[in-house]
C-alpha cells in the first residue's frame, strides 16, 4: 500500500468519526430538549449516561490524527485537515457537555410544571442542531460558503437568547416564586447559545482548513 493511500484512508477515518460525533451531539441535544418539554427524568438521565461515548470518539480522533502526523509527516493542507479535525472534535465534545447541562436542568426541575410554554428554547435548539449538521457538512465538503453561514445562523440564536432572557426576567419580577425556575430556563438558553458558538467555531476551522487563515465568526 502506498504512503498516500494509507494517509487517505486515515483521513477518511477521521471524517467518519467527525460525522459520528456530529450525529451524536445533534441527537443528544434533541433528546435533552425533548426531556425538558416533557419533564422526562429518565430521558434526561439517558443523555447524561451516554456522554462518555462522545469522549471516547474524541480520543479516537486524537489517536488517529496523531498517528497520521507521526507516520505520514503531512504538510500544508494535509496537516491542516488533521489539525482542523482535532479542533472540531474538541468543539463537538463541548457541545455534548452542553447537551448534558440541559439534561441536568431537567433533573433539577424534577417534573414541576413550567412557568411558561416552551416555544423559543426549542426553536433555538432547532437552529443550533441545523448549524451542527451544516458545520459538519462544510468540513466534509470543504465548503467555505456553508462555513460562513454559521455566523448568520448564530445571529438568530443570539437574538432568541436575548428575547428569552427578557421574558424570563419579566416573569421573575412579576412573581418571586418564579425566580428559581426562570433562572434554570435561562441557563438552558445560555447553553444553547454556547452550542451555537461552538458550531460557529467549526465553521472557522473549515475556513482555516481551506484558506490557511482562521477568521473570527463569533462577532
Amino acid at each position: 500500500m502506498t504512503k498516500r493511500k494509507e494517509f487517505d484512508q486515515g483521513l477518511e477515518q477521521l471524517h467518519n468519526l467527525i460525522i459520528e460525533m456530529g450525529n451524536f451531539v445533534e441527537q443528544a441535544l434533541a433528546d435533552a430538549i425533548a426531556a425538558l418539554k416533557k419533564g422526562d427524568l429518565e430521558q434526561a438521565k439517558e443523555v447524561i449516561a451516554n456522554d462518555p461515548k462522545l469522549n471516547q470518539m474524541e480520543e479516537k480522533i486524537t489517536e488517529t490524527g496523531s498517528r497520521l502526523i507521526a507516520t505520514q509527516q503531512p504538510v500544508a493542507k494535509d496537516l491542516r485537515r488533521i489539525l482542523s479535525a482535532f479542533k472540531i472534535a474538541s468543539d463537538l465534545e463541548r457541545m455534548g457537555d452542553l447537551a448534558v447541562d440541559v439534561a441536568k436542568v431537567v433533573q433539577r426541575l424534577d417534573g414541576q410544571p413550567l412557568i411558561k410554554p416552551l416555544i423559543d428554547l426549542p426553536r433555538m435548539a432547532e437552529i443550533v442542531q441545523t448549524m451542527t449538521y451544516e458545520s459538519i457538512q462544510s468540513f466534509i465538503q470543504e465548503n467555505v460558503d456553508l462555513a460562513y453561514k454559521m455566523a448568520k445562523d448564530d445571529d438568530q440564536v443570539d437574538a432568541l437568547y436575548g428575547q428569552i432572557t427578557r421574558e424570563l426576567y419579566s416573569l421573575m419580577m412579576e412573581n418571586p416564586r418564579n425566580i428559581t425556575q426562570a433562572s434554570l430556563l435561562s441557563f438552558v438558553g445560555r447553553y444553547l447559545e454556547r452550542f451555537g458558538d461552538h458550531a460557529t467555531n467549526i465553521g472557522e476551522s473549515v475556513v482555516y482548513l481551506v484558506t490557511g487563515s482562521r477568521p473570527d465568526l463569533n462577532v
